[in-house]
C-alpha cells in the first residue's frame, strides 16, 4: 500500500474518499468537519446524523455533497463534539476508516491528523499511532493513503515517523 504525506487541504487531493475525524453524534461543527460541511454542503452532516450514533471504533460513509469525492468516511475520535480524545480512540478511528474504505472498494483515501484539533491529542502521539495502524492494515482494495494536513507540524510528525 502506497503512503503519501502532504501539506495542504484535504479538499484538494485526488482521492475516492476523505476521512472526517468525527464525533459519535455526526455533528460537523469545527475543524476538518466544519470545512467539509462548508464546502460540501449540509447534506453531508444530515446524512451523518441520520446514521448516528456512530460508536468510536466504527465508521460510516456518506455522500460527498458538492465535493469531488465518492464519499466521506466519518470515523469518530470522540463521543461528543469538542471532547478531548485519546491515543486509543484515534487508533480505533484510523482502523475503522481503513476497514470501511477497503470494504467500500475505495482505492485512494485522504486522511487528516486524527484527534489533533479539538481532540487535543499531541501531534507526535497521533502521527505515531496513525502510521502504526496504517502499517498494520492488510487491504484488499485500498492502494493508497494520502496523509494531508494544513498544519505543517502535523506533516513534520508524520514525516519523522516514516
Amino acid at each position: 500500500m502506497e503512503l503519501e504525506v502532504r501539506l495542504g487541504s484535504i479538499l484538494e487531493v485526488e482521492a475516492d474518499a476523505i476521512v472526517n475525524p468525527a464525533n459519535s453524534l455526526g455533528y460537523m461543527g469545527g475543524g476538518v468537519a466544519g470545512v467539509i460541511k462548508k464546502y460540501g454542503g449540509e447534506e453531508i452532516e444530515k446524512e451523518a446524523i441520520a446514521k448516528a450514533p456512530i460508536p468510536v471504533g466504527t465508521a460510516v460513509v456518506t455522500k460527498a455533497g458538492s465535493l469531488p469525492f465518492k464519499g466521506v468516511i466519518h470515523a469518530p475520535t470522540m463521543e461528543r463534539p469538542a471532547m478531548e480524545t485519546t491515543e486509543e480512540k484515534v487508533r480505533k478511528a484510523v482502523r475503522a476508516s481503513l476497514e470501511v474504505a477497503d470494504k467500500e472498494g475505495f482505492r485512494v483515501i485522504a486522511m487528516p491528523g486524527m484527534g489533533t484539533g479539538v481532540g487535543g491529542l499531541p501531534k507526535d502521539v497521533a502521527a505515531k499511532a496513525m502510521l502504526e495502524e496504517i502499517r498494520a492494515f492488510k487491504p484488499k482494495n485500498l492502494k493508497k493513503i494520502i496523509l494531508v494536513d494544513v498544519d505543517h507540524l502535523m506533516v513534520q510528525e508524520w514525516q519523522k515517523n516514516l
